[in-house]
């Protein structure tokens, strides 16, 4: 039924790669199916003005997609001289979901930004952005854990984020992009690696749908969380 073959509670074929960047204290390619994003995080002795003094940290996000991520070319937004409102709410999005694992007091008056680059996109750009940047966060906090400039871990709890939505009349794990075009309900669910809920984005897209299907994209989403976060940890020695 699916236009990829895959049974209704199948995500796509997910892969990790680490240390895929020079520079940065913590990086990862993520490829979920064929939307694949590059994350890089980077550490600095600064935190934003208004948190300034306050000994918390601050983890943020900015996000964008390459011109030829998708099937026809896109304008950089820099060359338009502003972000466009979807880069905006995405990043805001993956960082207030991250920041929701890390214990702001442990991590110190730093602030770690994670960079998310869609490569290529083929739908759930920004739940692959959120599981991804995690394990970027996660190799730059073990760095300062080495380092000893942080004393006890700041990450209480992996981040990943998965979409789910009704499609045929039925509920389907992890959209791809023909699906998430034609869906008639879609999601996206923001968990922590104990299944409590971070942020869930859900809207019908031409028809309604049941507080009973809400709870089945609910579940499906749990599991589709629980295998994201068991390849972060296996990716991250975690």
């Amino acid at each position: 039924m699916r236009p990829s073959g895959r049974d209704l509670s199948e995500m796509r074929a997910v892969s990790i790669e680490t240390g895929v960047t020079k520079h940065a204290e913590g990086s990862c390619m993520i490829r979920i199916g064929d939307t694949h994003v590059l994350c890089t995080a980077t550490i600095e002795d600064r935190v934003p003005p208004f948190i300034k003094g306050s000994g918390l940290g601050w983890v943020t996000a900015e996000y964008g997609m390459l011109p030829r991520s998708t099937t026809s070319r896109m304008r950089r937004e820099a060359s338009a001289g502003k972000q466009g409102g979807r880069t905006v709410e995405i990043q805001r999005l993956i960082g207030r979901s991250l920041r929701a694992g890390v214990d702001r007091v442990a991590l110190g008056e730093r602030q770690i930004t994670v960079d998310c680059d869609v490569i290529q996109a083929d739908g759930g750009t920004r739940c692959a952005s959120i599981t991804g940047g995690w394990v970027a966060l996660r190799l730059a906090v073990n760095k300062l854990l080495k380092t000893g400039d942080v004393v006890s871990d700041p990450l209480v709890d992996p981040v990943a984020a998965v979409s789910c939505g009704i499609y045929a009349g039925q509920p389907v794990l992890d959209l791809d992009y023909p699906e998430d075009s034609d869906a008639g309900v879609d999601g996206n669910f923001i968990m922590t690696g104990t299944s409590k809920l971070i942020e869930v984005q859900m809207s019908a897209e031409g028809a309604t749908f049941s507080r009973t299907q809400m709870e089945s994209l609910m579940d499906l989403a749990e599991k589709g969380v629980g295998e994201l976060v068991a390849l972060q940890k296996a990716a991250t020695n975690a």
